[in-house]
């Protein structure tokens, strides 16, 4: 039950604080990474969905 419920929430926080997770960023290391971080997580959820699977 775990394995359904903690991704869910990590992906639930992300998407709840991607504003300020995108300004520390951009103010830390002077960068946008909008794109490299969307295909992170995308990939990183395929991977996730993929081992439920199996």
């Amino acid at each position: 039950m775990l394995k359904f419920i903690i991704p869910a929430v990590i992906v639930f926080l992300i998407v709840l604080y991607w504003e300020k997770i995108n300004d520390f960023i951009h103010k830390k290391f002077n960068i946008r990474i909008n794109y490299i971080f969307a295909s992170i997580v995308a990939v990183i959820l395929l991977v996730i969905l993929t081992l439920l699977y199996f």
